[in-house]
């Protein structure tokens, strides 16, 4: 196993260890090719404004290659739309925002039909972990309900 592949697996133990006590009711996981979005990225100059805030874009575009940042913040969308079982077609990919909180860790905020999609399967909020490396983004979140 590579290191790379390493870090994704011991993400994935992570974020499975910080849903043990809550009400999950719904989990999605996306695995994405870093090469792929930096492919789209050059190829579509737009893929970016089509499917990232204005804040995601500007926190991606600190870096020289942002390929990494959007990849794993696609990756997060992929898996909140499989969370909540609808797939691509479900909402828009920019009602899905990853943001960042003061101590760097990510948060999603959901907006429109996402948010909609989100109370109607009892989501109250969301716990989300982002992994990624030159080669490879994942992304797991878990949708929380309130306590019974």
């Amino acid at each position: 196993m590579s290191r790379g592949d390493e870090r994704i697996v011991a993400a994935a133990d992570s974020a499975a260890r910080q849903v043990v006590g809550r009400v999950v009711v719904c989990a999605g996981t996306d695995l994405v090719d870093v090469d792929d979005i930096r492919a789209l990225l050059a190829r579509q100059p737009r893929f970016a404004q089509r499917h990232f805030t204005a804040g995601e874009r500007a926190y991606c575009l600190l870096e020289r290659d942002p390929a990494e940042r959007f990849a794993v913040r696609f990756a997060a969308k992929e898996a909140v739309l499989k969370a909540l079982g609808t797939g691509l077609s479900g909402a828009a990919l920019r009602e899905i925002e990853v943001v960042r909180r003061h101590s760097g860790q990510p948060e999603l905020a959901l907006a429109g039909r996402a948010a909609a999609l989100a109370e109607a399967a009892g989501v109250h909020s969301w716990l989300i972990t982002l992994t990624h490396t030159r080669h490879l983004a994942h992304a797991f979140v878990a949708g929380v309900g309130q306590p019974a």
